[in-house]
């Protein structure tokens, strides 16, 4: 089997050729660009054609057009070797930073509470990299090859270790400016004022308004927002009252920038997890763990 697999590998020489070729139809450019003779690149790109079984060059006088399987596999080839080259500067960052862990997180949580945090984790462990990717639902870390994930919701990620580190708890804000318009001291006196809506949240508002016996104020209409950071500016620009998780706007209402219109907060039943394949043993995921742990063991909840 092994050897049936391997009569469909071109040597990598093999490989560049063509590539070269293929990106600069040109023979001559290829060669130039590789320390090539012409007839090396020819030689090769011919040995090419012989594993495809087809003609991949169409040869005009001294110039070379791609037939259409040669334009299937440069693209093919492209894609591959650009995922090689990642691989490949994985592999640097981790020989030369000791170890890179491979991170799968959402977006929002990426960019407005864990970045800005990392500072801290990278003065503790400088020995550690990290590469961020996005994934918003989950897979197989395994397949995918990660070393961890961030994850929001239920603890219902098959064959995997979950640690929760803090729920979700909202609570409803404004800008400063909005405040003083509107007269608002408590969510109860925003009797006509907008809502800003988070569409993942779609009974975020009722949810709320119910616990705090709000009854009668229409939570359906307002303006909706795909993305929490987007409410945020919304908020900002004195749309109308967000209804946010709270670990997302600490820093905002601390400086001033948004008020926390009601001390009663909505804790939903989904919670932030770091999620790892089950019996694995890393100390470098472990303290990124236990770092994020710590971490939101200082928020004030």
């Amino acid at each position: 089997m092994i050897s049936s697999q391997r009569r469909y590998i071109p040597s990598m020489a093999a490989i560049r050729s063509f590539e070269a070729a293929a990106r600069h139809q040109s023979f001559t450019l290829a060669a130039s660009e590789l320390n090539l003779t012409q007839s090396a690149v020819s030689r090769q790109v011919k040995e090419m054609e012989h594993i495809v079984g087809a003609q991949l060059f169409r040869r005009t006088g001294r110039e070379v057009i791609l037939t259409r399987a040669g334009t299937r596999l440069a693209s093919d080839l492209s894609s591959e070797l650009d995922n090689i080259s990642s691989v490949m500067m994985r592999a640097v960052s981790a020989g030369n930073m000791n170890s890179t862990l491979r991170v799968a997180t959402l977006p929002t949580f990426a960019t407005l509470w864990l970045i800005p945090r990392l500072p801290g984790f990278f003065k503790k462990h400088p020995d550690i990299e990290i590469s961020f990717s996005t994934r918003l639902e989950p897979f197989d870390l395994a397949e995918e090859n990660f070393d961890l994930a961030i994850h929001f919701g239920q603890k219902n990620w098959p064959n995997t270790q979950m640690r929760k580190f803090f729920s979700e708890r909202m609570i409803p804000v404004a800008s400063p400016e909005f405040v003083h318009l509107q007269k608002i001291q408590t969510i109860k006196d925003a009797k006509k004022a907008p809502l800003l809506h988070t569409s993942s949240r779609p009974t975020a508002w009722q949810d709320y308004l119910e616990k705090v016996g709000f009854e009668g104020r229409p939570y359906l209409t307002g303006r909706y927002f795909d993305q929490f950071s987007m409410v945020i500016s919304a908020v900002q620009a004195s749309l109308g009252i967000g209804l946010l998780p709270k670990y997302l706007v600490e820093r905002e209402i601390s400086e001033g920038q948004l008020i926390m219109i009601d001390d009663d907060e909505l804790v939903t039943a989904n919670s932030y997890y770091c999620v790892t394949p089950i019996n694995q043993e890393d100390e470098n995921v472990e303290s990124f763990c236990q770092w994020m742990i710590e971490e939101a063991s200082h928020l004030s909840m």
